[in-house]
């Protein structure tokens, strides 16, 4: 939108809230209403989109569906998972001299 559609559009805004009472605190208000309403996410895609799970499935998720992703991939869960640990102790080969030569790959010269 231009500069001068935006200014337009400001002005009519503004007269209308006028006509009929309203001062910019009820608007603000009534976002931070609709906002303390809205449901917890249930689901997120990598993206960022969510859903509470109520009302139609979005089509972001319905799209995910029906290539062979299963909702519960999705699920947001109540609390955070622990990460999953396995045996082995995590090693960082970055500092390691002998990484990649033969000594590490365990070959005899």
């Amino acid at each position: 939108m231009d500069e001068r559609k935006r200014d337009s559009m400001i002005a009519y805004l503004r007269h209308r809230m006028d006509e009929f009472g309203i001062r910019p605190e009820d608007l603000a208000s009534a976002i931070a209403s609709a906002q303390a309403e809205q449901k917890e996410a249930r689901y997120r895609s990598a993206t960022g989109n969510t859903w509470s799970g109520e009302g139609e499935m979005p089509q972001w998720l319905k799209q995910a569906i029906s290539a062979g992703q299963s909702v519960e991939h999705f699920q947001l869960s109540a609390k955070a998972r622990p990460p999953v640990q396995s045996g082995r102790a995590a090693v960082d080969w970055r500092d390691d001299p002998f990484a990649g030569s033969p000594l590490a790959r365990g070959q005899r010269q």
